[in-house]
C-alpha cells in the first residue's frame, strides 16, 4: 500500500460524525454470515461498517469501520472489534493475548508493512457481536444507532 494515513488522519476519520445510509446488506458465505452498511461522514468521507459472524462459534466475529482506498477496490480498516476466538499478537510490541480485542489502524504498522489495523488492545467492553456493534456506534462513529441486521446479530452485548 503506497498511501499511508498518519495518526492524525486516522483519528480525524474515526471522530468524524457519521450518518448511516440505507439498510444492511447480508449474505451467508464460507460458514459465516456477513453484513455491510454504508455510512457517510459529515466532512464528505465515505465509510462502511462490516460485520462477520462464524455460524459455528459465536465468539468468532468482527465489526469493522473502514474507508474505501482511493483508486482501489480495497478498504482501509480504521477500527476492528474482534471476538475472543483466537490469540492476538502485536508484532511490533511483541505481546500476545487471548481476549476480546479492538484493533486500531496505526501509522507505525503501515510504515512497517503490516496490516494497518495490526495493533490491538484487549477489552471487556463487549462479549458478543451485538455489544461490539454497540461499542462502535457509541464511539461517535454514527449519528444514529445502527439497527442490527436480521438474523445476524442477537440483541445482547
Amino acid at each position: 500500500m503506497a498511501l499511508i494515513y498518519t495518526e492524525n488522519e486516522i483519528a480525524r476519520l474515526i471522530r468524524e460524525p457519521k450518518e448511516i445510509l440505507g439498510d444492511w446488506r447480508t449474505r451467508q458465505e464460507n460458514g459465516h454470515i456477513r453484513g455491510s452498511l454504508d455510512v457517510s461522514g459529515s466532512s464528505g468521507s465515505e465509510f462502511c461498517i462490516k460485520l462477520r459472524q462464524n455460524l459455528q462459534n459465536p465468539l468468532d466475529f468482527s465489526v469493522i469501520l473502514a474507508i474505501p482506498l482511493p483508486t482501489s477496490n480495497s478498504l482501509f480498516h480504521l477500527l476492528r472489534y474482534n471476538g475472543r476466538s483466537h490469540r492476538h499478537r502485536n508484532r511490533i510490541e511483541r505481546n500476545r493475548f487471548f481476549a476480546f480485542h479492538i484493533h486500531t489502524a496505526t501509522e507505525r504498522y503501515q510504515a512497517m508493512g503490516y496490516n494497518e489495523d495490526g495493533y490491538a488492545e484487549s477489552t471487556e467492553r463487549y462479549a458478543a457481536l451485538a455489544g461490539a456493534l454497540a461499542c462502535l456506534v457509541q464511539m461517535r462513529t454514527s449519528t444514529r444507532r445502527a439497527r442490527s441486521p436480521a438474523g445476524l446479530v442477537k440483541e445482547r452485548s
